[in-house]
């Protein structure tokens, strides 16, 4: 099913060790081995290697492969490949809610005598780590390179909203009670202010307090309109992290790349998680897009939002994404450390706007 890397098992060599030893293998070496066009049995230029913050992805042929690296965050545990499997699965079932053709299996990294393989594990062979295998998509087709080239149409506006739509209609209700929702959210809300103020990271205190302001304003004054999205069950199981880059314009919409590794994290209002995807188009140059998508999407969603409301959850979430950038320079080696101040830098612009707007519909 998944190309002839499943089906034949095929390896790469390691020195053997002295006997009774046990072989142990490395990150770099997994990485090494599954970033080799021999794997697959494909061309070169047909293998990219792409590293995230979580995962090293293998594009090959046909088909992509995700390693979870073996790391521990406040929020998620890698750590064990007990761990890495049922993060694998999660990922493999949440996903296929938004792409179900793309989302192939969940397949073994094996030890077979001293060499790697892909492959269902033999009764002497090790399982020495987990891969999510999908389908690769077309990356000029995401919303992302459409929003980059200006060229996102309405009816691609359109199958997004009734995708999403269909999509939050569905999803599981999260059983939370409105207390705990809102020292959540009052908890978050402190969390990023005292990213954003460490004076080692650059962003304008004054800029970041205003917008904190703003936020704790609105939770102050509106705690009930809050509270009501609890009791109305409209906290449900979502994709957590609906951004450009994870949603494919085609026939039908695919999403991938949900947070399988954080329930807590995925429970979200949707129109909230539209908030997020509103910030991130503008972000990339598609404002107009974003309008289009928030004014749809509310309207077909029909459940009374506020503007007010929706206009929190931009600022949060703007402010939210400015505290996720920042932070990567916290990590002992943190990649492409240029790149996090200028996107903490340009999702705090659009916070800062929405925190002013918060707070004239809040005077009005």
């Amino acid at each position: 099913m998944a190309g002839s890397a499943l089906k034949e098992g095929i390896s790469a060599t390691k020195v053997k060790p002295p006997s009774g030893e046990e072989v142990t293998w490395s990150l770099d070496e997994k990485v090494a081995f599954l970033g080799s066009p021999i794997t697959y049995g494909v061309a070169a230029s047909d293998v990219v290697r792409r590293e995230t913050h979580m995962s090293w992805v293998f594009l090959a042929g046909e088909l992509a492969y995700k390693l979870k690296k073996p790391v521990r965050f406040p929020y998620l545990d890698f750590s064990t490949i007990a761990r890495r499997e049922a993060a694998c699965r999660a990922e493999l079932a949440l996903n296929r809610r938004l792409a179900a053709d793309v989302y192939v299996d969940v397949v073994p990294l094996v030890q077979r005598g001293n060499r790697l393989a892909i492959g269902e594990a033999g009764e002497t062979e090790k399982i020495v780590d987990w891969l999510v295998v999908m389908r690769r998509l077309d990356e000029r087709q995401t919303l992302e390179q459409a929003l980059r080239m200006g060229n996102v149409a309405s009816w691609q506006v359109d199958r997004l909203v009734t995708t999403l739509v269909a999509f939050y209609r569905q999803a599981s209700a999260v059983l939370i009670s409105p207390e705990a929702h809102l020292r959540g959210l009052e908890q978050s809300l402190a969390y990023n202010k005292r990213v954003l103020l460490d004076r080692n990271l650059g962003p304008a205190a004054g800029l970041v307090r205003r917008i904190d302001r703003a936020q704790r304003r609105f939770v102050a004054e509106r705690r009930e309109v809050i509270a009501a999205r609890v009791r109305h069950r409209r906290i449900v199981d979502g994709h957590g992290d609906l951004r450009p880059e994870h949603i494919w314009l085609g026939d039908p919409v695919r999403i991938i790349d949900c947070l399988e590794f954080n329930a807590r994290l995925r429970a979200v209002d949707p129109c909230d998680e539209i908030a997020f995807l509103c910030i991130e188009c503008e972000r990339l140059g598609g404002n107009k897009a974003g309008v289009s998508i928030k004014r749809r999407a509310l309207h077909a969603l029909q459940d009374g939002l506020s503007e007010e409301l929706f206009t929190f959850y931009r600022c949060y979430r703007a402010t939210l994404r400015a505290r996720l950038a920042i932070a990567h320079l916290l990590e002992p080696a943190p990649r492409t450390p240029d790149k996090w101040p200028r996107d903490a830098r340009a999702y705090l612009r659009i916070a800062a706007a929405a925190a002013l707007r918060l707070e004239r519909l809040l005077d009005a």
